[in-house]
């Protein structure tokens, strides 16, 4: 909803139905509020509710982060990777009941490493959208020259996470 207007001016993504007027923001909002529902659901029928609900609930400041990030940060794709592998904690919880540092923490660090390398590829469709419209991204603060050595570094970081628990 908050990138409507930037989506409408970004080749790759100006045929999404809301900048392309299929969705109205009305139609937007109330499905969003259908998708915050069941996802209420789902959290409450979840086990070990009493770790798991709090836990869950500490990842909104990263999920209304996230769509503001490319706007005031030149790395939006770390605080995607912050934002999008917290379900790694809130699934160890629910399976577990506990949130084992040893294994959560190298397998939430390596999700983040592992994002920050797919989509620095993946931003950098729209590096020069993105600089004509003042947005940022990991695709223009590497560049096309260091992006190659600098996601070399991120995905020996992921290799390392994933063996790190042992």
């Amino acid at each position: 909803l908050w990138d409507r207007d930037v989506d409408g001016r970004v080749a790759r993504t100006r045929v999404r139905p809301l900048p392309a007027g299929a969705v109205t923001p009305a139609r937007a909002v109330g499905f969003l509020g259908a998708q915050l529902s069941l996802g209420l659901g789902v959290l409450l029928a979840v086990p070990h509710g009493d770790l798991v609900f709090p836990l869950a609930a500490a990842s909104l400041p990263l999920v209304v982060a996230y769509p503001l990030a490319k706007r005031y940060t030149r790395y939006p794709q770390l605080v995607l990777g912050a934002t999008f592998n917290w379900g790694a904690l809130v699934g160890y919880a629910a399976a577990t009941g506990r949130l084992d540092p040893g294994i959560v923490l190298p397998l939430y660090a390596g999700g983040v490493c592992w994002t920050m390398v797919y989509d620095t590829l993946y931003a950098h469709q729209d590096r020069q959208d993105d600089q004509k419209l003042g947005l940022y991204s990991t695709a223009r603060t590497f560049g096309e020259e260091h992006t190659r050595p600098v996601l070399y570094r991120w995905a020996g970081g992921f290799l390392v996470c994933l063996v790190a628990p042992g």
